[in-house]
C-alpha cells in the first residue's frame, strides 16, 4: 500500500509518519496489496485537539473515515475502527447480496470518483468541488457506496429508469431517493 501523509497546520514528523504507517498496516489484511492500492491521511491540528481523515483508494471502491480527537494517535487508531467496522458492515452486505459468490472485489466495481479541487479560504463560498462520472448502478449498490465513504449521500444513475437519482440517510432511520424527473438522452 502506498501511503500519502499530509499535515495541515502540523509538520508531519517521521515519527507520526512511523506511527501512522504503522498503525494503518492493520488494515493491509483487507485488500490485495499492490501499487493500486493509495492510502490518503490528512491530520488537521487545532488549538485543542485533530482532525485526521484516511482515505483508501482501491480500484474497486474507496473508503474513507473521519475522526476529530483531542489525541492524534487516538484518532488514527479511532479512524481504522470506523473503517474496519465499515469493511464488516460491507461484507455483511454483500454476504446477503446476489453477489456473494464474486467476492468483495469484483462484486464492487465503482471508479467514479474522477478529481477533488483544492479548499476554498472564504466562507459563504463553493469551498469544494468534485466531479464524478455517473456510472449506472442499482440502489443497494449505491446505499453499498454511501457507506463505504461514510458519506450521509450518494449521486448515481439508476440502472432501471435512466434517471439521475441521489441515496441519502434520513434522519428518522432509513433511507431516501431523490431522483430526477426526466430521463438522460
Amino acid at each position: 500500500m502506498k501511503y500519502q501523509i499530509i499535515g495541515k497546520n502540523i509538520a508531519v514528523t517521521d515519527g507520526i509518519r512511523h506511527a501512522i504507517e504503522k498503525k494503518l498496516s492493520r488494515m493491509d489484511k483487507y485488500f490485495v496489496i499492490n501499487d493500486d492500492v493509495t492510502c490518503r491521511v490528512v491530520v488537521r491540528s487545532y488549538k485543542v485537539g485533530a482532525k485526521i481523515e484516511v482515505t483508501i483508494f482501491t480500484p474497486q471502491m474507496d473508503f474513507r473515515a473521519e475522526v476529530t480527537n483531542n489525541d492524534l494517535y487516538a484518532g488514527v487508531d479511532l479512524a481504522i475502527d470506523k473503517l474496519e467496522g465499515q469493511m464488516r458492515k460491507l461484507k455483511t452486505r454483500m454476504d446477503r447480496s446476489k453477489s456473494a459468490k464474486q467476492g468483495l472485489g469484483k462484486s464492487i466495481a465503482f471508479e467514479n470518483i474522477e478529481a477533488e479541487k483544492e479548499e476554498m479560504a472564504k466562507e459563504d463560498m463553493v469551498v469544494r468541488t468534485k466531479s464524478y462520472y455517473l456510472e449506472a448502478m442499482s440502489l443497494e449498490e449505491a446505499i453499498t457506496r454511501m457507506e463505504a465513504l461514510d458519506h450521509p449521500f450518494f449521486i448515481y444513475l439508476d440502472r432501471d429508469d435512466d434517471r439521475i437519482s441521489v441515496c441519502y440517510t434520513r434522519e428518522e432511520g432509513g433511507y431516501g431517493i431523490i431522483q430526477a424527473e426526466n430521463p438522460l438522452k
